[in-house]
């Protein structure tokens, strides 16, 4: 959420930035200033007559030492007006701040000034690719075939106990599974994060502390008895462990690392692109989420970029880098990079991970501050996340990619985690 100082002091600065993800501002900014100048005005008003009820309340103390009985009882009359007052001014106070909350969470984050201008993802721009494209026969399968022929996938049998996007991993699939896990995990804990195990429900103020209420209420599976949502991913339970918290400077940058299955309804997804794995109603991935002072989240953001290229280039996939355009992006992102696999036998490129930094935009939702000094004022902090990775088509790539006659190639980096270095017919 933006802060209003931030839309009064840069008013035009924040509708321009916003158009760059193809928002037009300008009406909604007019209403959100207009609502806090009356609230500002309510409470100079609030503030005044409270000031007045305190000095008259001071003053009856006196006179009563006084024995100016009949005096104090006048200003006594004097104080049930003003107490009047301050219940009128203190619930026009109360709604007024309500309906300005209610304008401030539909502004979306401000896109950094390096975000590429554009409406779509044809507009995104490529930072850097790596690996070499897999040199297939023209037969290749692609992974959902490949699963069945392996029986290491079962979409049918996840359709028969859930629905279609749940499937059932067996055998080496499901030791694939396992082994991916534990090494996104393994690299992320050597590159100092901690790790975390966070519960799979979260409540509404934990979904609106993150952005994905009410914004995406949509896409995430509604417990509706207790009012609780399935994570679509693990940053919001993480992040939301620091909501209403103020961190010392020194303990800055918090870096947390979590591994739980993720739950997305993907309302309107549909055709060739949500075939096999490609597109799933629930699926793993490993996450990582860091808090850092705001000078310093930019470089944080390098980082944990390089952090997930590493990964990719352990499992030896040809993968690309994408710096998100303004209309691709998402509603809380300030900048996003992904991360596309490619797919030989699809012979397209997969997105695996979504790195972004939120500068205070989370933050401010959350009242996640830091504190740079005893004597100073808390600041709000900046918040960054990224897949490190999800798995679905990590996998599909692999499966595709590493195919030959004898079986399917794991890589090297995995071989330890798996216990076998092929996934066989008979495996």
């Amino acid at each position: 959420m933006l802060t209003i100082n931030l839309i009064r002091e840069k008013t035009d600065e924040v509708i321009r930035r916003l158009q760059i993800k193809n928002f037009d501002a300008k009406e909604l900014v007019t209403k959100i200033l207009t609502l806090d100048e009356d609230r500002r005005s309510t409470q100079n008003k609030l503030d005044g007559i409270q000031s007045e009820l305190n000095n008259i309340s001071r003053e009856i103390g006196e006179l009563i030492k006084s024995n100016r009985k009949e005096e104090a009882e006048a200003r006594k009359n004097q104080t049930l007006q003003l107490k009047k007052e301050i219940e009128t001014l203190s619930g026009q106070l109360s709604s007024n701040e309500s309906e300005l909350k209610t304008l401030l969470i539909r502004l979306p984050n401000l896109p950094s000034q390096s975000v590429p201008v554009g409406s779509n993802a044809e507009a995104n721009t490529i930072e850097r690719e790596g690996g070499n494209l897999p040199r297939l026969t023209p037969d290749a399968l692609p992974h959902w075939d490949l699963a069945r022929q392996y029986d290491i996938i079962d979409f049918e049998l996840g359709n028969k106990l859930t629905g279609a996007g749940f499937p059932v991993y067996k055998g080496q699939g499901s030791k694939l599974q396992r082994a991916l896990i534990n090494f996104f995990l393994d690299e992320n804990i050597k590159a100092g994060y901690l790790e975390i195990m966070p519960p799979l429900m979260v409540n509404e103020d934990s979904g609106f502390g993150t952005g994905q209420l009410p914004d995406k209420d949509a896409q995430m599976y509604h417990v509706t008895l207790d009012n609780f949502y399935l994570i679509p991913t693990a940053e919001v339970p993480v992040t939301n462990i620091y909501r209403d918290v103020i961190l010392e400077y020194k303990d800055l940058p918090v870096k947390n690392t979590a591994y739980t299955p993720c739950f997305r309804r993907e309302a309107g997804s549909y055709g060739k692109d949500v075939r096999g794995l490609n597109r799933l109603h629930q699926f793993d991935k490993v996450e990582i989420v860091q808090i850092q002072h705001p000078d310093k989240s930019y470089e944080t953001l390098d980082e944990m970029v390089s952090h997930v290229e590493g990964l990719v280039r352990k499992l030896e996939l040809p993968y690309r880098i994408v710096r998100l355009c303004g209309g691709d992006m998402s509603f809380t992102s300030a900048l996003t990079f992904d991360f596309e696999v490619f797919a030989g036998a699809q012979k397209r490129w997969l997105e695996v991970s979504s790195v972004s930094n939120f500068e205070s935009f989370q933050a401010n939702r959350l009242k996640l501050r830091y504190r740079e000094e005893v004597s100073k004022k808390p600041a709000l902090a900046h918040t960054l996340n990224g897949s490190s990775l999800a798995l679905p088509r990590i996998v599909a790539a692999l499966l595709e990619n590493n195919q030959t006659t004898d079986g399917i190639l794991i890589p090297e980096a995995l071989v330890p985690y798996t216990g076998f270095a092929m996934i066989t017919r008979n495996g």
